[in-house]
C-alpha cells in the first residue's frame, strides 16, 4: 500500500465496490486527493486495490469493521466522504463524523453535481424497477435519442460521469437511472425531470426500521422530480394518493379500485389508452405477466412526456426482451421451462414470477431473508407449485414455515444453489411439472457478491444439464 497522504483536503471513499472503485477515479481524475477505505479483505479486494494504488490512488484494507478510529488519522484533513450505498446512511460512524461538521455524500449525489446539466429519468420502487429502468433506456435509444443508464444496475454514476468528462462532455439526451432507498437517502441534490414510482412493499427494513421511513425515502425523490409517474395498480400507492405530489397515474383497467382515473390504461381488448385517444395493442410487449403491462404503461407514460409519438413507442417496445435475472427465459427440454428470476429477493418479487410462467412449478428459494409478511408467498406457492426446493442461509426457516403452514408439495432442502437445482431437475421429472423457478425472494449475500452471480451461476447449471440431454 502507499503511504497516507498528507494533504490538507482529502476525499475519502467508502467502499470497494463498483460504485466506491468508479467515485474514487472521477476524484482523481479531477485531481483530487482520493483515499478509498474498504473493511475487507480477500484476493479480489487486493488484486483491485493494488490497480488504484498503481494509478494513484491510496486503498486501505482495513479487514475490520468500521468504526470512528479508521479515520483519526485524517480528522481536519478530510473535505469530503463518499459513501457507497451498501453502507447505512445512518451508520453510527459516519453520525460521529457529522457531528465533527465533516461533510458525508452519496456516491450518486456527487456523481450528479457533474451531470445535473443533463435530463434525468429516475425510476425507484420496491419491484419493476429494473424492468422500467431498461424498457425505457431501450424505447428512447431505439428513437435516435443518446442515453446513459445506471445507478443501482448498469453503471455506477460517477462511472457515467467520468466517461463523460474523458468524452469532452459528449451531449448526453438523457440519463435514464435506477435508484434504490439506499441511494435516494444519500442523494438529496438529484433533481429528476421526470420521476417514476413502480411499486410499494415492504423491503429493506432491517436498514430503514420501518415501512414508513421507507415511503419517505422513496416519496422524496418524486417530490423533487419535476414530472411524477405513479402505479396505480399498487394498492399500497393508491392508498398514499394524497400523501404523494401530483403526477400522472397509470393502470390495467380504466378505472383503479380506489376511484381515480389513470391517464394511462388497457381497455378490455388489450389497447392501451391516453385518456381516450387509443395509441397500440398491448400485444407488442413480448414479457409475460401482468405486472409487465403496468411496466409498459409506465414506460409508455414518460416517453409520452418526452415528446415521442404512439407508433415510434410501439415499434420500439416490440424489439424489447427480458431483463436478465427478472423472469429471464432459459429455454425448454424436455417439455420442462426453465426461468432465472434472481432479481426476486423479496416475497412480493418472487410472487410475481410465480404468477407470470407456466404452472406447475418447481422453486428454487433462498438466501437471506428480508423483513416482510412471508403469508401471501406461501399462499402464492401453494397455488403455483409442485415442490420448493431451498438453499442459503434461510433455508431451514423457510422450510418450517412451508410445513406450518400445511403445504401439500415437496419440500427439501440442499446447501447450495448447485445441489438445489439438480434436486429441482429431479422433483420436476417426478412430479410432471412444466416449470423450474428460480425466483428466491431472497437476498444473495450469504453465498454470492449479488443477484447477478448468483443468477449467473443458476445459467450455467441450467446450461450444463440442458447439454447432456
Amino acid at each position: 500500500m502507499s503511504k497516507q497522504t498528507q494533504s490538507n483536503q482529502i476525499h475519502i471513499v467508502l467502499g470497494l465496490g463498483k460504485s466506491g472503485i468508479s467515485a474514487a477515479k472521477l476524484l482523481k481524475s479531477e485531481g483530487k486527493e482520493v483515499l478509498v477505505l474498504e473493511n475487507n479483505t480477500n484476493e479480489k479486494l487486493i488484486s483491485i486495490s493494488n490497480k488504484l494504488e498503481s494509478e494513484g490512488i491510496n486503498v486501505i484494507l482495513l479487514d475490520e469493521q468500521l468504526n470512528i478510529n479508521n479515520f483519526t488519522p485524517w480528522i481536519g484533513k478530510i473535505d469530503t466522504i463518499i459513501v457507497s450505498p451498501g453502507i447505512e446512511w445512518e451508520h453510527k460512524v459516519l453520525k460521529e463524523l457529522r457531528s465533527k461538521n465533516i461533510n458525508i455524500q452519496g456516491e450518486v449525489d456527487m456523481a450528479w453535481e457533474r451531470l445535473n446539466h443533463v435530463p434525468t429519468i429516475a425510476i425507484t420502487g420496491t419491484n419493476g424497477k429494473t424492468t422500467v429502468t431498461n424498457m425505457l433506456n431501450h424505447v428512447l435509444k431505439s428513437n435516435g435519442l443518446n442515453t446513459d443508464m445506471g445507478g443501482n444496475i448498469g453503471k455506477a454514476l460517477s462511472k457515467i460521469a467520468l466517461e463523460s468528462i474523458n468524452n469532452h462532455h459528449q451531449h448526453l439526451n438523457w440519463l435514464v437511472l435506477e435508484l434504490s432507498s439506499y441511494q435516494i437517502e444519500g442523494s438529496p441534490k438529484v433533481e429528476p425531470t421526470i420521476g417514476i414510482w413502480t411499486t410499494f412493499t415492504p423491503d429493506h427494513l432491517e436498514r430503514h426500521g420501518d415501512i414508513e421511513t421507507y415511503f419517505k425515502i422513496k416519496r422524496s425523490l418524486l417530490e423533487k422530480s419535476s414530472i411524477r409517474i405513479y402505479n396505480s395498480d399498487d394498492k399500497s400507492l393508491s392508498r398514499k394518493r394524497k400523501e404523494l405530489p401530483q403526477g400522472i397515474w397509470v393502470g390495467i383497467e380504466e378505472r383503479s379500485s380506489y376511484n381515480h382515473h389513470p391517464r394511462f390504461w388497457i381497455d378490455r381488448k388489450g389497447y392501451i389508452y391516453e385518456e381516450h385517444k387509443q395509441l397500440f395493442h398491448n400485444s407488442i410487449l413480448k414479457l409475460p405477466g401482468k405486472h409487465n403491462l403496468q411496466n409498459l404503461l409506465l414506460v409508455t407514460a414518460a416517453a409520452r412526456e418526452i415528446g415521442l409519438d404512439h407508433s415510434s413507442i410501439a415499434t420500439a417496445i416490440n424489439s424489447f426482451r427480458a431483463v436478465p435475472h427478472r423472469l429471464e427465459y432459459l429455454g425448454i427440454t424436455k417439455n420442462l421451462s426453465f426461468y432465472n428470476d434472481s432479481k426476486a429477493t423479496n416475497f412480493d418479487s418472487s410472487i410475481t414470477g410465480l404468477k407470470s410462467i407456466p404452472s406447475p412449478i418447481i422453486l428454487l428459494a433462498g438466501g437471506i431473508q428480508k423483513k416482510g409478511d412471508h403469508l401471501p408467498w406461501l399462499k402464492q406457492i401453494k397455488q403455483s407449485t409442485n415442490g420448493v426446493v431451498l438453499f442459503g442461509l434461510s433455508a431451514k426457516n423457510l422450510q418450517k414455515a412451508l410445513l406450518d403452514s400445511s403445504y401439500k408439495g415437496e419440500v427439501i432442502v440442499k446447501h447450495n444453489l448447485e445441489e438445489a437445482t439438480i434436486a429441482s431437475i429431479n422433483l420436476a421429472r417426478e412430479t410432471a411439472s412444466k416449470s423450474i423457478l428460480l425466483s428466491p425472494a431472497c437476498a444473495s449475500f450469504d453465498q454470492y457478491q449479488n443477484y447477478e452471480e448468483r443468477g449467473d451461476h443458476f445459467k450455467e447449471l441450467v446450461k450444463k444439464y440442458r447439454d447432456t440431454q
